[in-house]
């Protein structure tokens, strides 16, 4: 194999930092070679991969070298730059909406960047070689003419990575690709690159929290800890024989969520939850939206408009002190269902009954005050925490907009939940910012925030999702102290399988708005009785002991 790509004794300080985010790292890739960079929040994983493409600010501090195919990326001037973007290497985000302009359609964004590469390509040629491009990542033709806010977090992904294949580049730099998908979906987009890397002799550099996941796809794996490569090797020999303590210690809490006899011992105290009456009860709860058919459209078909069901006639009960898994692929409606039972948006049909009192009919500000007592933790909580807004400020915020303390008291009531979540030094953490943690400590935050109100219900919207094994591990564990603590109900919304058997007391299964499976958690993994159910636990990648 030839060498593709080498990384040479790499150093990199962002600006206003006197330290090195990577320090001294050299690795190289050879065509078609798979290789999964792994470490923790910060460890500089996502740093080096934008190295690679010179897309830092230019005031940052870079010393060494990155070679593509023998040439320099630090010596290539604007025009070579834009080539080598795109049709040498392409870069897929963690978060797609990064990449995604909220004004244009998917075919507008695919049309776009397939005729700035290859203006002589004509419009229908370009629409066909686009079209393909989103079938092999199960887009459907249908959805060309929608927008990016039509389509779920994981849709939005498929159509970034759709977008990284369409120049046909020798080496992708995916920074965790399917952070927001489903086992299945994420299993299909990680078959497919790696089908592409094999028929066409694609670099993969695979920068993930999943040990599991680039265990099982990738041939080799560099560990990195704070700016350094800890380990590298082969997969089997790394995450069979481990050298560096780091390593051990990040296979340890993989380990831990995937250990069945954790989940035994958890889940011998279910069955008393259910000595009293629901906490939260949903009857034939329906969220559909209308796609509005275009003019011509509406002339050449029979049919007006295409509705969507998000959320089909669910019935579920959720009993105080329980942890009810909701799991599915994206886009089947966890989230919607989530934001419906919340009335942040309002229901087609059926009916939310919280503590006994039905929320549909309420008026805002009355579902304002129960809002008090149902809290939600989402998937990124950088993005739902202020950037203008100190930590200290950001937790205090909604006992003041309840009016459950005094100004003067709610700095006494923040400190004491910063140092609950371990957050420490709590004089320290209280006056710093969102943008100056890690994504653990925002979670923290996140978490922090939704338990300031005292609520009894909370919402959890793939809360671990973007975290690495360590940190995911310690903010589980956490919740779990914090449930018995506060006698907390937990909705646990996740893609993620052996988290939800690790953390939830039953698990119901949802695909296309509809809950297909519910049962206790031992019962599901052992004994699944949908197909549905079954295909998804035999697509989640699992670590071998």
């Amino acid at each position: 194999m030839t060498e593709l790509f080498s990384i040479e004794n790499l150093r990199v300080s962002y600006p206003n930092s006197t330290e090195w985010a990577v320090d001294g790292v050299s690795l190289t890739l050879q065509a078609g070679e798979k290789l999964g960079l792994v470490g923790e929040s910060g460890c500089g994983k996502s740093t080096l991969g934008r190295a690679a493409m010179r897309l830092l600010p230019e005031t940052t501090r870079i010393e060494g070298q990155v070679l593509f195919e023998g040439r320099s990326v630090f010596d290539l001037n604007p025009q070579q730059l834009r080539q080598f973007r795109g049709e040498a290497v392409a870069l897929i985000f963690q978060d797609p909406m990064t990449r995604l302009d909220p004004l244009m359609t998917i075919g507008d964004h695919c049309i776009e960047t397939l005729k700035a590469h290859q203006p002589n390509l004509s419009r229908q040629q370009a629409k066909q070689k686009a079209i393909e491009t989103l079938a092999a990542v199960n887009i459907p033709q249908n959805r060309w003419s929608q927008y990016p806010h039509e389509f779920s977090g994981g849709m939005r992904q498929r159509v970034a990575i759709a977008l990284a294949l369409l120049l046909d580049p020798k080496l992708i730099v995916a920074d965790e690709p399917t952070t927001s998908l489903d086992v299945t979906v994420s299993a299909q987009i990680l078959q497919e690159l790696t089908r592409l890397c094999r028929e066409r002799k694609l670099a993969l550099l695979l920068i993930s929290h999943d040990l599991a996941m680039v265990g099982e796809y990738c041939d080799r794996v560099a560990v990195m800890y704070g700016g350094k490569v800890v380990e590298m090797g082969a997969v089997g020999e790394v995450l069979h024989r481990p050298q560096h303590e780091y390593t051990r210690s990040l296979l340890q809490a993989a380990l831990h969520v995937q250990s069945v006899d954790d989940v035994d011992t958890q889940l011998d105290h279910p069955v008393e939850v259910r000595a009293s009456e629901p906490l939260l009860r949903t009857i034939d709860l329906q969220q559909h939206y209308t796609l509005e058919s275009g003019f011509l459209e509406r002339i050449f078909s029979r049919q007006d408009s295409q509705t969507i069901r998000a959320v089909d006639g669910i019935t579920l009960e959720l009993y105080p002190g329980e942890t009810l898994g909701l799991v599915g692929e994206s886009g089947c409606g966890k989230s919607t269902l989530s934001r419906t039972i919340l009335q942040l948006i309002r229901p087609t049909g059926g009916k939310v009954e919280f503590l006994g009192q039905e929320l549909t009919g309420l008026s805002r500000q009355a579902m304002r005050q129960q809002r008090r007592h149902m809290q939600m933790v989402f998937q990124d909580p950088h993005a739902c925490l202020n950037p203008m807004m100190t930590i200290g400020e950001s937790i205090g915020d909604p006992l003041l907009i309840h009016g459950l303390a005094t100004s003067e008291d709610v700095k006494t009531q923040v400190e004491a939940m910063l140092e609950r979540v371990g957050l420490n030094p709590v004089s320290e953490f209280y006056h710093r910012y969102p943008g100056e943690l890690s994504g653990g400590q925002q979670q923290r935050v996140a978490i922090a925030r939704a338990l300031i109100t005292r609520p009894q219900l909370v919402i959890c919207d793939e809360p671990v999702s973007m975290l690495d094994a360590n940190v995911q591990t310690q903010i589980l564990e956490l919740m779990l102290e914090l449930k018995q603590e506060f006698q907390l109900t937990y909705l646990f919304i996740t893609h993620d399988l052996w988290v939800a058997r690790f953390f939830c007391d039953r698990i119901a299964v949802m695909n296309g708005g509809k809950i297909v499976e519910l049962g206790n958690t031992r019962d599901i993994f052992t004994h699944p009785q949908h197909p549905y159910t079954q295909t998804l636990l035999q697509a989640a990648p699992l670590l071998a002991r």
